[in-house]
């Protein structure tokens, strides 16, 4: 009997040492999807829950903020391209007129001045042109890596701010386990901790690794959040799924 009561006991303090914490899905790797100009939307090509590839068009803006500005650059680069070649003819009689001593060498040093200004000015418009240009590629909003929407907040018609989160986009290759673990519980676990991770309406069961610990305390719980990573090759695992963590 007391030997059974040792057993007994034994298990029990066995069954107390295994910590379970329950956590959720989480893709490591979520992006904010927003455009880098301000512009109507013209086209939604993704929907919720829609898996994409990379470079994958998600949705596309209207042009008339860049078309109002290549207008502008474009006319600024017509003056000075008119104007240096204004220059340019009065230049070179300046020179003849020169040879005749029919005016000062002073003259004509000014007018080779206002010509190499010209040209500097003619330059900075065609790289300002070019600059604008190049913004006609960032119309068209695309996924910078496979992934699932999880959030759509834009609709055709709508105007597409910039900063302003139009698209989440979670990574499904970077999967991991996030849970709160006691303050009491913390000195159990560190970088590298090998875990239990369960995933019950998959019913899968495998060996994760601790490889985070958020040092930020809830003040209300007294919990640190942690992270797990597991292998996820599972190809029905989303975020948001429930799971359980545990550590021994």
């Amino acid at each position: 009997m007391k030997k059974l009561l040792i057993l007994i006991a034994l298990g029990a303090s066995l069954i107390a040492e295994t910590l379970t914490l329950s956590g959720s899905v989480i893709s490591d790797n979520q992006k904010m999807i927003t455009s880098r100009f301000m512009g109507f939307v013209t086209q939604v090509n993704v929907s919720e829950g829609e898996k994409v590839k990379k470079n994958q068009i998600l949705y596309t803006i209207d042009s008339r903020e860049i078309d109002s500005a290549k207008r502008q650059s474009e006319l600024s680069l017509q003056m000075y391209q008119n104007q240096y070649s204004n220059v340019k003819l009065n230049l070179d009689r300046y020179r003849r007129l020169l040879e005749k001593d029919m005016v000062s060498k002073y003259e004509v040093e000014n007018m080779e001045l206002a010509a190499l200004n010209l040209q500097d000015m003619i330059s900075i418009a065609q790289a300002r042109l070019q600059e604008v240009m190049n913004q006609y590629r960032y119309l068209n909003i695309k996924a910078p890596n496979d992934g699932v929407i999880v959030a759509k907040n834009i609709k055709v018609g709508e105007m597409a701010m910039p900063g302003m989160p139009a698209i989440i986009l979670s990574d499904l290759s970077d999967l991991k386990i996030s849970a709160e673990i006691p303050e009491s519980s913390l000195s159990r676990i560190k970088h590298g901790t090998k875990v239990i991770v369960n995933i019950p309406s998959l019913k899968i069961k495998s060996i994760g690794k601790v490889t985070a610990i958020i040092p930020s305390s809830n003040p209300m719980t007294h919990t640190f959040k942690i992270k797990v990573s597991f292998n996820s090759n599972n190809k029905s695992v989303y975020p948001g799924m429930y799971a359980t963590i545990e550590i021994n």
